[in-house]
């Protein structure tokens, strides 16, 4: 089975539809959650997923925008994209996000936003933080999200070990438990502004990541009409 995995997308709908049209053939879409707040699209992401047939999970983003998070939990600018989502997003899309759960068991993987150990909030960003939900989990292995940087845990032996993959990285898991990230569709923030995300190959046992241009300034262009934040509009010309 080949599935694309995809996370934060942050309702920026040409790097979705830039990802989507260089994805091979697969057989299921995963998501990891955020994916609304930041960007200018929410109902058409949404909808675009739907019509995917993706499955997955719900973030932060998506739970605050649901109202089921106090945005003083939020930085400003993060607050403000939330606020404006709230004011524009439909009773339909606000109906497909609440009905994703907060952490998934698919094909031997458990999928999560934040962590295993707290889906939600959780950032994955140090082996410590990483064995620990390693340990939380009843699956061999995990998909998270939430940092926009895409990274893999290993767990060998007892061993754990941190991989910053780049475009065209392949992992043969081999029997070793991971926790995995593919980075962000819509928000990268590892220095490179292009699309981030990745194929699972359960019949190989492995994992590719990808990069994908897309036209940022249309995006740029589309959260400056709607007056988000300057600062979200400017970080996406540079991955940061």
């Amino acid at each position: 089975m080949r599935i694309g995995v995809l996370s934060d997308i942050h309702a920026n709908l040409p790097a979705l539809e830039a990802v989507l049209a260089a994805m091979p053939s697969v057989d299921a879409i995963w998501q990891l959650g955020d994916i609304v707040g930041y960007g200018p699209h929410p109902d058409q992401i949404v909808a675009r997923l739907r019509e995917a047939g993706a499955s997955g999970v719900r973030g932060n983003h998506d739970a605050a925008a649901l109202g089921e998070l106090d945005l003083e939990a939020f930085n400003s600018d993060a607050r403000r994209a939330i606020e404006w989502t709230r004011s524009v997003v439909s009773e339909d899309t606000l109906g497909w996000l609440r009905s994703l759960p907060t952490r998934v068991e698919l094909e031997g993987f458990t999928l999560v936003h934040g962590s295993p150990r707290d889906p939600t909030w959780e950032y994955v960003t140090s082996t410590p933080v990483a064995r620990a939900g390693i340990a939380a989990m009843t699956t061999p292995s995990g998909l998270h999200g939430h940092t926009h940087v895409p990274i893999v845990f290993i767990l060998d032996d007892g061993r754990l070990d941190a991989i910053g993959p780049a475009d065209g990285s392949r992992l043969t898991i081999d029997g070793r438990r991971v926790l995995v990230n593919p980075g962000s569709v819509g928000q990268p923030r590892d220095g490179i502004p292009t699309a981030s995300w990745l194929i699972l190959d359960t019949d190989a046992d492995a994992i590719s990541w990808h990069r994908t241009a897309y036209d940022v300034e249309a995006v740029q262009r589309a959260m400056i009409e709607v007056e988000l934040p300057v600062r979200l509009v400017e970080r996406l010309s540079y991955g940061l």
